[in-house]
């Protein structure tokens, strides 16, 4: 997938405008469009919502265009993102253990 990510922006030559910063940037633009696919959605209703081929393809439109700009942003700093994934896990587990 991220080499897909990769030639995607290579060939495209936008290489120059992808610092972190503006990955960033970008990253909270398409978070913010994707809470505007359910923005007016009730809670109750939303997972119904999500289902809707229509809605659905938006909300997955959206979901990918955060995906990406986050695979670019681990990329360009050099972050196995599974591993940040690992690590934060294990860091929020003792953060908030297990009720028993």
């Amino acid at each position: 997938m991220l080499e897909n990510v990769r030639a995607f922006v290579r060939e495209r030559e936008w290489e120059a405008f992808h610092d972190p910063k503006n990955l960033t940037m970008a990253i909270a633009s398409e978070a913010g469009e994707l809470c505007a696919e359910l923005r007016w959605v009730p809670s109750a209703e939303s997972d119904a919502h999500c289902r809707e081929p229509e809605a659905r393809q938006r909300v997955l439109d959206e979901l990918a265009d955060v995906a990406i700009c986050v695979l670019m942003l681990a990329d360009r700093l050099d972050v196995d993102l599974s591993e940040a994934v690992h690590d934060k896990l294990a860091r929020i587990r003792d953060k908030y253990p297990l009720v028993p």
